[in-house]
């Protein structure tokens, strides 16, 4: 009894590797392009010939100076005056905006203690409900 050996190819077969490839490609294409299409829903406003005028809001302004320095509205004032000073203009609007406008050289700390502050004005009888820090680009473009 003779045992013949049989030989094993080295080459890995491809011929399918071609076809899934083409599979996938179409696979994705099809499926990106349900993707594109989605988006949201939003109605544009229509156009209004006389739109109307809008008030310019008084806003109280804190302005951090480097070294720890504060100006309320052009004021210099300490940290624990803030808050007292603010009850009185804040009883008649809660929602009167307090803009926060640090210096770029003022400290991060002196920005995060003035924001504490008005956070905690809380606790002191008076709620601070519209606290703003304006970005850099913010002040560069809309400061007047």
């Amino acid at each position: 009894m003779k045992f013949t050996k049989k030989t094993v190819s080295d080459e890995i077969p491809t011929s399918s590797m071609a076809d899934i490839t083409f599979l996938l490609i179409i696979f994705f294409m099809v499926t990106n392009t349900f993707a594109a299409t989605r988006g949201l829903d939003f109605a544009l406003p229509k156009e209004d010939k006389n739109p109307p005028e809008i008030q310019k809001e008084d806003s109280v302004l804190i302005t951090i100076r480097p070294g720890g320095g504060l100006e309320v509205d052009g004021k210099p004032m300490r940290l624990d005056g803030i808050v007292e000073h603010l009850k009185p203009i804040l009883k008649i609007n809660q929602t009167k905006p307090v803009i926060i406008r640090p210096d770029p050289d003022a400290a991060y700390g002196d920005m995060v203690k003035v924001y504490d502050t008005l956070r905690g004005a809380k606790d002191k009888g008076l709620e601070i409900r519209n606290i703003s820090i304006p970005t850099q680009r913010e002040i560069d473009q809309f400061w007047y």
